[in-house]
């Protein structure tokens, strides 16, 4: 698992396809809108049924996953002014939670993803879109 920090705000957690660990973890804080969690369980094991309760949240920002399926991808991470920080490659099998700030991506290989984020979605209010870094100018960092 690594985190993504600039400047002491999370950008991302990178989950990569061979973590393991027994139980269960949360690698997000309990105030962000978007969970992400891990469980490993023993065969046989009883998870008690339950329902989910409505409840009214009060959402500021679209936190995103990103569950890579195929292909290779290299996410460029930015800070809310739009300034390049760094870039990461992500591979079959790693997932990632954008947490704030901005991003963008470069499909190195032909890429399968699954997003999941929260709605309803506005195409007119949710995002600014701007120029980014030419994919040769990134900065990508070793694990």
């Amino acid at each position: 698992m690594e985190e993504i920090v600039h400047n002491g705000e999370l950008l991302a957690i990178i989950v990569r396809r061979d973590y393991s660990s027994p139980g269960v973890h949360f690698f997000t804080p309990h105030e962000f809108s978007q969970q992400l969690g891990y469980m490993q369980h023993s065969a046989g094991k009883h998870i008690q049924p339950h329902v989910h309760l409505p409840v009214q949240r009060e959402l500021t920002y679209t936190q995103e996953v990103l569950f890579i399926r195929k292909g290779k991808l290299q996410v460029d991470f930015y800070t809310s002014e739009q300034t390049y920080v760094e870039s990461r490659i992500l591979e079959a099998g790693d997932i990632i939670l954008l947490a704030s700030a901005g991003h963008g991506f470069q499909a190195l290989e032909d890429l399968e993803m699954f997003e999941v984020k929260q709605g309803p979605y506005s195409e007119t209010v949710d995002k600014v879109r701007f120029d980014g870094i030419e994919p040769t100018d990134a900065v990508i960092k070793d694990d």
